[in-house]
């Protein structure tokens, strides 16, 4: 090892011990600190931190123990929701919606148990949205809130053909009417109806908000994948994740026409206002000692009613599974402002979203996703061929004159500006550019990204099959090396080390083969430190994808045999030696002396 790699080695060591120290004697105490003051100050209040903005009524308290979910959504009456995607109930406690099951989506493959999006107070991972009003004008603080309850005027049941009224006398003498409908996916639209009975004139301003308590219990903790508070405001996308909002951060933004959600990797409830009012987002973090709530809410502009006059006011709730043609139909029909950014596309998007699109095509004529996935790789390449071409015919001359650059290397080992001009002089013979082979890589660099963004997010992925033992193309491989993938009779996954670290799929190892038969077309580093480090990474790569995703190590397995498909045609047109060939000379040679 050389002084230089000895020296980097070192300092790597160094920034490894001073960033383990800063989190243990520096982050560690502060954050324990701040979680006592917090306590200390939630256990000196005895209640719930309310909204400046917001009346009491508008406060829904956290519940002093947990209940299974079946048992909290006994605490108050309800009302039935029974549509095409969604079943549950409607609390008449805040009208709030907080019991949706999503229909068209289970909790495991070999569970049919719909997934509970939303999860009634009281419960675990609390999860709801709903929608009231509030007054600046002094003496109404008895406006529909989170405690309000509501009375069923007409409609038992809630279904895309039987809209529910619900109704609420405040003491101040306003009525409030609601009509709330369901269409066939995941939209809930609520209409009101505001009569000014109180002899004078009031100021009215509406809201929504969803709430979730703590961080999703199956939150994905991943660069290409968004979760936490989502609005758009006037087209702008403004975002703070859950681990943002838990140390505290805000967002407030204003404007006419959007929305704000709270979001997961596959499914959100967003809360709607007008699109012609205008209105303020707001994100917010409510400190409950172990168990924080997220907050993403919105108020209207104010509206004065005279006495005697009414006001109607339509806002939406979205409860449902983030499916790029629903999203795109709630924003096209309704006109709700760029609502399909529910999907995080990344900073790609002009490529992410062709590339949702074309999978969901391709997985309707094919009828698999996995089968989409190979497919939509073969188009990128067959698009990304010219300057693919370029770049291996590139590196098989290079390859071709790798004996020639050795002799010179040897040559003029001792000064290293004439091996410089002689490997230039060289290039300029054999006319070789020895950037040609990088130069066209970069432009499906961006593509690779997009690909992978968008198998990360793509709801259709999620519990998908392929063929053989692969029943769901977004969890891991399930087969493990170590019980020779099934073979034995023995289940290590309960197992930290074999089971978990170690724990290697099939797929994991053929993407790994694929991609050192690609490694071995290529010409060599000329550094030997270099070659050795290239040929371990194969193996790195193996066990850094081991956990992904079986779709996407199905994409780089197949994207690479495509690549050492191609580069290997190429390198055979050059007249290129490559190891494939050298290895089925030695099997044919061994064959041919087993033979005599």
């Amino acid at each position: 090892m050389g002084e230089d790699q000895r020296n980097l080695f070192i300092a790597l060591g160094l920034i490894l011990v001073i960033l383990t120290g800063y989190q243990m004697f520096v982050m560690g105490p502060a954050e324990e600190e701040r979680r006592a003051e917090r306590e200390a100050a939630l256990e000196a209040a005895g209640e719930d931190i309310v909204d400046p903005d917001l009346p009491a009524s508008s406060l829904e308290p956290a519940a002093p123990t947990t209940v299974d979910r079946e048992t909290a959504l006994t605490g108050n009456a309800r009302v039935t929701i029974d549509a095409p995607a969604v079943l549950g109930s409607l609390s008449l406690t805040g009208a709030r919606l907080d019991d949706i099951r999503l229909r068209r989506h289970t909790e495991t493959i070999d569970d049919d148990t719909p997934v509970a999006l939303l999860n009634p107070i009281g419960s675990d991972h609390v999860f709801y949205a709903r929608d009231g009003w509030t007054s600046g004008t002094p003496g109404f603080t008895d406006l529909p809130g989170g405690s309000t309850e509501w009375t069923l005027a007409s409609g038992s049941t809630l279904t895309p053909d039987t809209p529910i009224t619900l109704t609420y006398d405040s003491p101040s003498g306003l009525a409030f009417r609601r009509v709330i409908s369901v269409d066939d996916n995941y939209l809930f639209t609520l209409t009101d109806t505001v009569t000014n009975n109180s002899g004078e004139e009031v100021e009215l301003s509406r809201y929504g908000l969803v709430r979730h308590e703590g961080r999703p219990e199956d939150e994905t903790r991943n660069m290409a994948i968004f979760e936490g508070a989502l609005a758009v405001v006037e087209g702008a996308m403004t975002r703070t994740s859950f681990g943002k909002l838990e140390d505290g951060d805000q967002t407030e933004v204003s404007g006419t026409g959007g929305w704000v959600s709270i979001t997961q990797r596959y499914w959100m409830a967003a809360a709607v206002p007008d699109q012609d009012r205008p209105f303020t987002a707001r994100f917010r973090t409510i400190e409950r000692g172990e168990t924080d709530a997220f907050e993403a809410s919105y108020v209207e502009q104010a509206i004065a009613v005279p006495s005697g006059e009414s006001l109607s006011s339509t806002t939406r709730i979205f409860a449902g599974a983030k499916e790029m043609d629903v999203l795109q139909q709630v924003q096209n029909e309704v006109g709700i402002e760029r609502f399909d950014m529910a999907i995080n596309w990344g900073w790609l998007w002009f490529l992410t979203r062709p590339f949702v699109w074309l999978l969901t095509m391709l997985e309707g004529a094919l009828g698999q996703f996995g089968l989409a996935i190979l497919a939509l790789t073969l188009m990128v390449k067959i698009v990304m061929f010219p300057l693919a071409n370029r770049a291996y015919a590139s590196m098989a001359k290079m390859k071709a004159v790798q004996p020639k650059m050795a002799e010179l290397k040897e040559r003029y080992a001792a000064d290293q500006q004439k091996q410089q001009q002689a490997l230039m002089e060289l290039y300029k013979t054999e006319k070789i550019n020895p950037l040609a082979g990088c130069l066209p890589i970069l432009p499906q660099i961006p593509i690779f990204f997009a690909l992978y963004q968008t198998l990360f997010n793509a709801i259709e992925m999620r519990h998908a099959p392929f063929f053989g033992w692969i029943r769901d193309l977004s969890a891991a491989d399930p087969t493990n090396i170590w019980n020779l993938f099934g073979l034995i009779p023995y289940d290590p996954s309960g197992l930290w080390l074999i089971g978990g670290v170690l724990g290697i799929g099939a797929w994991p190892i053929i993407m790994g083969l694929t991609m050192a038969a690609q490694q071995a077309l290529n010409p060599p580093p000329p550094d030997p430190m270099q070659a050795r480090i290239f040929a371990f990474l194969p193996i790195v790569f193996t066990f850094i994808l081991a956990p992904f995703a079986a779709g996407l190590v199905i994409y780089w397995a197949w994207n690479n045999f495509l690549s050492v498909l191609q580069q290997y045609i190429i390198m055979r047109r050059h007249g290129n030696e490559t190891q494939v060939d050298k290895l089925v000379a030695r099997l044919m040679k061994r064959g041919g002396g087993d033979e005599s």
